[in-house]
């Protein structure tokens, strides 16, 4: 096996880790709302679970958080840390509701405190303990200082990335509908089918048209704060 070969390899298996459910950040904690539209009866059923991952894919991480992720790793590139803070800025204020802010600061300084004790060069603003730069510890930059590190490319983290949204999403509604394994898989399948074309539409995401809307996530992410019963983290 040649070098490239080993180092493609390794990149692969590093992506893979990176995105894994058992990555210590608690990214399955979460349902982003999912909790309280099912107890409002918005989403009762594989299909309902299907059309509602597809509205927040196609109006959040097609339009926000996948072109966001491709502008830290070009930033990472050309130690631009005037566009890191920029973008991380910009991501938290599009983050709707206490409960996604808070989400959004919590699994980004899991993720950078994990990655500080796995040795990876971790800047001195980017430090768990470093409140004045909070916004910056946020989980799409960790996964882009974890992607440089490792030699895994932006398509492949942008592939990464978006699977592991579904599959832990997927998985919350299983367990809050609830559904059967078989129909969880059968809702990866229709979703995994929307990821390639999805890429594709965030890579040519304009600057001035970064951004989500996702109004009945906002209002369920609200509802879910103050839910008498909850699974997920709020």
């Amino acid at each position: 096996m040649d070098l490239v070969q080993q180092s493609t390899d390794f990149a692969c298996f590093r992506l893979f880790q990176l995105i894994s459910p058992s990555l210590p950040i608690g990214g399955f904690t979460y349902s982003q709302g999912l909790e309280w539209a099912v107890e409002a009866g918005w989403v009762s059923n594989q299909d309902q679970m299907v059309d509602w991952l597809e509205m927040m894919l196609n109006s959040s991480l097609v339009t926000l958080e996948l072109p966001i992720l491709a502008k830290f790793y070009q930033a990472l590139e050309n130690s631009d840390q005037d566009s890191i803070q920029y973008w991380s800025d910009y991501l938290y204020s599009c983050r709707e509701t206490s409960e996604l802010r808070a989400e959004e600061l919590q699994r980004g300084k899991a993720l950078f405190t994990l990655l500080k004790q796995l040795d990876l060069p971790i800047q001195a603003q980017w430090q768990p303990d470093n409140e004045p730069h909070a916004a910056t510890q946020n989980q799409l930059l960790g996964f882009c200082v974890a992607a440089k590190a490792w030699g895994i490319s932006l398509h492949s983290l942008q592939q990464g990335y978006v699977w592991s949204w579904a599959e832990n999403m997927v998985m919350a509604g299983v367990k809050l509908i609830p559904l059967g394994q078989t129909s969880g898989q059968k809702a990866l399948l229709a979703l995994s089918e929307m990821l390639p074309q999805c890429i594709t539409k965030a890579n040519q995401i304009q600057d001035d048209d970064i951004g989500s809307f996702t109004p009945s996530v906002a209002i369920a992410s609200s509802r879910h704060e103050t839910q008498y019963t909850r699974l997920f983290r709020s």
